[in-house]
């Protein structure tokens, strides 16, 4: 089951993506609208005839950015819709998929962060804020949904990744070249992503619950690495 906001149905690629997928269905969905989330939850336990095991929470976007609007010069009600849409927009999936009783125990939810939730990086604008808020509520959120129907909710922290919504951070190009050399394994791709959230869906993973998980090829915990110093050496030179 695929869901997108109507508009993002028209002009996106989710059907090439459903296609890929067995033709899984595609349900128009804002993740600003509770009534839209609720009725998504229930048009997806009629297809599946019961209830989910798992659901993954990937939407992003800042006007701020798609604006190039300087953080220290922000809108705010850019940076509200930011919030909104990036970060509080997992706690209405959550809430609803709790109304609706729409996920199995030891069920997996899992939404996509980046490292800018704990550190600086200026390009980043407010969503490093909007993301910092997702952890948040992943921590709180998998508390409660976990004494009470035994569902873990968590966070990824991917590597910085070549994304429609990532292509509008200023530099982005320059800084995914810098992460590269930074990470001993080098970034992770998209695709080592996606299995690892497959992981993450399993039973493998069902004691794991209101975690950021950093997957990242080594850059969260690497302070400076060689390659990174022989181009400033070179550049010094």
């Amino acid at each position: 089951m695929l869901s997108n906001a109507p508009i993002a149905l028209r002009m996106g690629k989710i059907k090439e993506l459903s296609a890929l997928c067995n033709n899984a269905p595609v349900i128009a969905a804002d993740a600003t609208s509770v009534a839209d989330l609720d009725a998504l939850m229930q048009q997806s336990m009629e297809h599946f005839g019961g209830k989910m095991d798992f659901m993954l929470h990937s939407i992003g976007m800042s006007p701020n950015v798609r604006k190039s609007i300087p953080y220290t010069e922000t809108n705010y009600d850019n940076f509200l819709k930011s919030i909104d849409i990036s970060a509080l927009s997992l706690h209405r999936v959550c809430q609803s998929a709790m109304k609706a009783d729409a996920l199995n125990e030891w069920s997996s939810v899992l939404a996509l962060s980046y490292i800018a939730a704990q550190r600086t990086f200026p390009g980043y604008n407010d969503m490093a804020d909007a993301k910092a808020v997702l952890e948040s509520i992943a921590r709180s959120f998998g508390y409660h949904y976990g004494f009470k129907k035994k569902v873990r909710v968590n966070t990824i922290s991917q590597s910085p990744t070549v994304t429609t919504a990532g292509s509008g951070v200023s530099g982005f190009d320059a800084f995914l070249t810098y992460a590269e050399k930074m990470s001993p394994l080098g970034n992770a791709s998209a695709e080592d992503c996606a299995n690892y959230c497959v992981m993450m869906f399993s039973d493998y993973t069902r004691m794991v619950t209101m975690q950021n998980l950093f997957h990242d090829g080594g850059f969260s915990f690497t302070g400076v690495s060689t390659p990174i110093v022989e181009d400033i050496s070179k550049a010094n030179s």
